[in-house]
């Protein structure tokens, strides 16, 4: 709710005098990160500044509030001249504190930076987009309390930017590089498809995919997993080293539907739950995610048969298909 507010030849401060109780002693922190989210700087023991206008005033109105309801004692007032202290000096020392901010930021940014170099692995990609998201997020909080244009919002603009260009650099030759290459349907029919013993998600769903679009005379193997060898009109899937299984941040469902160039609105959607319940990063923050999670979990509670968990995962993912498929009409 605060504003930016233009230097003046006699500024307007608005001064919060508080005192807090010994106990809770929680309430101290509070009070003390409050004014430090509203911009506040110290100018004595107990008194904070901010410049006045309608947006300071009100920020400071509900925080002298929260002191009185924690048992405080909290006053406001305005103050044009503060003995001993010019408004010039006041100004410096709001510049200096959002400028310890920047360059913390700034720090981070080309701690991120280093980690670029080299080219980071797949799997870290995502956490780095996080990171730079977060960064870009404490920037924007630290520009709406800078009230007097400090310099260092410059140099960690800047370097968020860097950032931001090099990720989408990296992200679009990451693109171009993993292009699914498509595997025509034909060409996987009559086959034994080969999985890990102990189905669950990923791999009832990608059964139900293939039964229902791939191959419909699709037969089943479940195996040990890691080293089994395919034999002759074998396909694996989902399990080490297989045809069609994980690639990059992808799980065997997605795969899948890329490989073959399915373009269907409502697998795509089902991909989008499948992927969040199997790698758990909620990135795509699937509402139905947990219902269905919920449902294969009882199936594989109730059965230790793989091929009964696939035929009863069967009914589910057909019924979500439908639903998907009637919604988008």
């Amino acid at each position: 709710m605060t504003a930016s507010v233009q230097k003046t030849l006699a500024q307007s401060w608005l001064l919060l005098v508080h005192q807090l109780p010994a106990n809770p002693a929680y309430l101290r922190v509070k009070i003390w990160r409050r004014l430090q989210a509203l911009g506040a700087i110290p100018i004595k023991n107990a008194v904070h500044a901010l410049p006045m206008n309608e947006g300071t005033q009100e920020d400071f109105e509900w925080l002298s509030r929260e002191i009185s309801e924690g048992g405080g004692e909290a006053v406001l007032c305005e103050a044009r001249l503060i003995d001993g202290i010019s408004d010039e000096d006041v100004r410096r020392l709001f510049d200096e504190t959002r400028d310890a901010e920047y360059g913390e930021i700034t720090k981070e940014a080309m701690s991120i930076a280093k980690s670029l170099r080299p080219k980071p692995k797949i799997e870290a990609m995502s956490e780095l987009r996080s990171q730079v998201a977060r960064l870009r997020k404490r920037l924007a909080d630290v520009a709406s309390i800078d009230f007097f244009g400090a310099i260092g919002r410059q140099k960690a603009e800047g370097a968020i930017a860097n950032l931001e260009a090099r990720l989408k650099e990296d992200e679009a030759v990451k693109k171009a590089a993993d292009q699914p290459k498509t595997t025509a349907i034909a060409g996987l029919s009559g086959k034994t498809w080969v999985t890990r013993q102990g189905v669950h998600i990923d791999r009832i769903a990608s059964a139900w995919l293939i039964q229902r679009f791939i191959d419909p005379e699709a037969q089943f193997k479940f195996v040990s997993g890691k080293g089994y060898r395919p034999q002759e009109n074998e396909l694996r899937f989902d399990m080490f080293e297989a045809e069609f299984t994980h690639e990059g941040d992808k799980c065997t469902f997605e795969v899948l539907l890329d490989r073959v160039g399915l373009k269907d609105a409502a697998l795509r959607s089902i991909a989008e739950i499948i992927h969040d319940i199997d790698l758990k990063d909620n990135k795509f923050g699937r509402e139905e995610a947990a219902g269905i999670r919920t449902l294969i979990d009882g199936i594989a509670v109730t059965t230790t048969d793989d091929s009964e968990r696939i035929a009863r995962g069967t009914g589910v993912f057909s019924d979500l298909y439908e639903y998907f498929r009637k919604k988008r009409r």
